[in-house]
């Protein structure tokens, strides 16, 4: 049996948990988990060999035993640590920021001044910042979680699957609006006036899971005072449990997707479906849910659906379209994919 440890201290704990849940079947590896307390703290264990660590102990643990591979979860911080452990080991790097990951050191010192200024400092000074670029030429391999923009460079890595695929009939509509309330990465204007001037005398709710603060919070504080009985909102101004975000995915019946093209990673552009993936798509496939994009967004999968002009009267069409979702995204059949691309790279 191959030996793999996973490596999670920064920031993508849903990554990390589909890491886990996935792998926990394999007969051909075992994974050692090594997450900072914040991520040990989000993800939820299932016997799974987990140990507590940062960027200061993890080159000394990992002294301690042999892996055949060391997947990195988030390569945005603690460069110099990284770099280090990717010249030392077999390691690859799951790459969320293509654009931020190729990006040369002139770059990166230009963009220290653009935002987050005693931050990005820091990550200079301390973190080795410079080293980013070096970090993701040095691995073995770099991966990313969406096969459609997955290249000879950065090659596919299957995570999710269809793990729900019974869905509820019920005479109300729901729609779920998945992720973070923020503009700055979904068009929420364009929400809220929809459901603003929606006209019906069916019964609606939408559901946006994912904390809302700040303009976005008084927005939709707003609009509840101004809907009629049968269309309600619900939404959260703090951080959406896993227990929320389940039920609330397992009750849609569509998901309403209206990310904006183009979003910034450390004041470099990244433009979603082209150089960086929405965690909608990974959403969509778990819960067995036809997703509403924008029209302009770069998309071949079936379940993905461009959105309409009247997209009221497209959820009520979508709402019985049922996408065979256990086709393609079965656990045995992502499990032996996933297997077969970490198998690919060790006997390299």
């Amino acid at each position: 049996m191959k030996k793999i440890a996973y490596i999670e201290i920064d920031t993508h704990a849903e990554i990390a948990q589909a890491f886990m849940d996935i792998m926990h079947d394999s007969s051909e590896f075992s994974v050692d988990y090594y997450f900072s307390k914040k991520i040990k703290d989000l993800v939820q264990e299932n016997g799974e060999t987990v140990f507590l660590s940062d960027s200061s102990m993890i080159l000394e643990q990992l002294k301690l035993k042999k892996y055949d591979l060391i997947i990195i979860g988030t390569v945005h911080r603690y460069f110099n640590t990284f770099h280090a452990l990717v010249r030392k080991y077999n390691a690859s790097v799951i790459v969320h920021n293509i654009n931020f990951s190729k990006a040369s050191k002139g770059a990166l010192m230009k963009s220290i001044f653009k935002g987050d200024l005693v931050y990005r400092l820091k990550l200079w000074w301390k973190e080795g910042l410079f080293y980013s670029s070096k970090v993701y030429r040095n691995t073995k391999k770099l991966w990313v979680l969406d096969e459609e923009i997955s290249s000879e460079k950065y090659q596919f890595l299957p995570l999710f699957y269809n793990k729900y695929f019974e869905n509820q009939t019920k005479d109300s509509f729901t729609v779920v609006i998945p992720g973070g309330v923020s503009q700055k990465r979904r068009d929420y204007h364009h929400v809220f006036k929809t459901i603003e001037h929606l006209k019906t005398e069916e019964k609606w709710e939408f559901i946006f899971l994912g904390k809302a603060k700040d303009n976005e919070l008084k927005q939709l504080e707003r609009l509840s005072k101004k809907l009629p009985e049968n269309v309600s909102i619900q939404y959260f101004s703090d951080r959406v449990s896993n227990d929320d975000f389940e039920k609330g995915m397992q009750k849609a019946d569509v998901l309403w997707c209206p990310i904006q093209q183009k979003t910034e990673f450390f004041s470099r552009e990244e433009v979603y479906g082209l150089t960086k993936m929405t965690g909608n798509l990974g959403d969509a496939v778990k819960y067995g849910k036809t997703a509403v994009f924008p029209k302009d967004y770069p998309s071949k999968l079936e379940f993905i659906v461009p959105e309409k002009e009247n997209i009221i009267e497209q959820f009520k069409a979508l709402k019985n379209t049922r996408f065979d979702f256990q086709k393609n995204y079965s656990r045995k059949s992502v499990l032996k994919k996933l297997e077969d691309a970490l198998s690919a790279i060790i006997s390299i």
